[in-house]
């Protein structure tokens, strides 16, 4: 019965391209819900096609927020995400409306989930400086180089190019002499401070695969490199956060003449296939998770109903 005094909270979560946004509308409509997005990009103003962002004509009425609040030269991260997510969730909870954390981030969802303290090693930035500068004379492969022989477990859960993770892993065994692997995993066997019911949906691989090559084609008809083009006109750089998301940063090194552009996109395919394959792995190691296999529900309608009983019932149960 200790669960009553929690606020209840929605996550739906999953791999890119499996169908979030969707659901995610209908659930925000049936259960009296409000969206926060869980995505490091969409956050963006002007970075529309590439990151599959859902438009104001898709929301059906339903209030978004980190979407399309930030300019591309602005830093966005974890403790970003988190500071601002709070805040939305506390005007939501206000309104008397359940807040639905939707995204395939999944380091941002556990820094809400588990109230992660960032706060203690926010305050010197000196050594990351000296990281950022090195990942830009030595190369990030340097850096994770250097993540291997410190914390082995950390360098297998970060991507060489994720340079902000790297950077975030190192700078946190230089000012606490722990391993960041160790810490995460000690943050994730915290009690949730909210009364939650965490979904994660899942397609069979080839079926997401050719989905994902399916949405890329879609990107380059609908024009990306035209978009990249454009943000590269109005002074948008390669190291910005913004420019190193999935598409933007292939593009932008077809445009340097590093590449074609239809290698660009065969790229995109690959690293998008990949990252969803990472996706994967972050989840499994969660803890409380409803999988949601999609292919087992007749259609989308199916599949809401489920999701719309099974809260009503979760929550019935605990907030009574």
């Amino acid at each position: 019965m200790q669960e009553k005094h929690k606020k209840p909270l929605i996550i739906l979560t999953g791999p890119t391209a499996v169908g979030k946004t969707a659901l995610s509308i209908g659930l925000a409509k049936a259960v009296g819900g409000e969206i926060i997005s869980a995505d490091s990009m969409q956050v963006y103003k002007g970075m529309d096609i590439g990151t599959a962002k859902i438009m104001p004509e898709e929301m059906q009425g339903v209030k978004h927020y980190l979407v399309n609040e930030l300019e591309p030269d602005e830093e966005f991260n974890v403790v970003v995400f988190q500071r601002l997510c709070k805040q939305y969730m506390e005007q939501i909870y206000a309104e008397g409306r359940i807040p639905i954390i939707v995204g395939g981030t999944g380091f941002y969802i556990q820094s809400i989930l588990n109230d992660i303290d960032f706060t203690e090693n926010e305050a010197d930035t000196s050594y990351r400086q000296i990281l950022e500068e090195r990942a830009k004379t030595q190369g990030v492969q340097s850096l994770h180089a250097e993540l291997c022989r410190v914390d082995e477990k950390a360098a297998e859960q970060i991507h060489p190019n994720n340079v902000k993770r790297v950077i975030r892993a190192l700078e946190y065994y230089h000012q606490t002499g722990e391993k960041i692997s160790e810490h995460n995993e000690s943050q994730r066997q915290k009690n949730s401070p909210y009364d939650f019911i965490y979904y994660v949906l899942r397609l069979p691989r080839e079926i997401l695969y050719d989905r994902i090559n399916r949405r890329v084609d879609l990107m380059r008809e609908q024009g990306l490199e035209a978009e990249v083009r454009r943000l590269r006109e109005q002074g948008c750089t390669r190291n910005m956060v913004s420019m190193q998301g999935l598409g933007y940063k292939e593009i932008l090194a077809a445009l340097d003449g590093e590449c074609t552009m239809d290698e660009a996109f065969d790229k995109i395919k690959l690293e998008t296939r990949h990252f969803a394959k990472r996706q994967f792995t972050w989840f499994r190691r969660e803890r409380d998770v409803t999988w949601l296999d999609k292919d087992r529900f007749a259609d989308e309608q199916e599949l809401l109903k489920h999701c719309v009983r099974e809260i009503r019932q979760h929550f019935d149960r605990t907030q009574v």
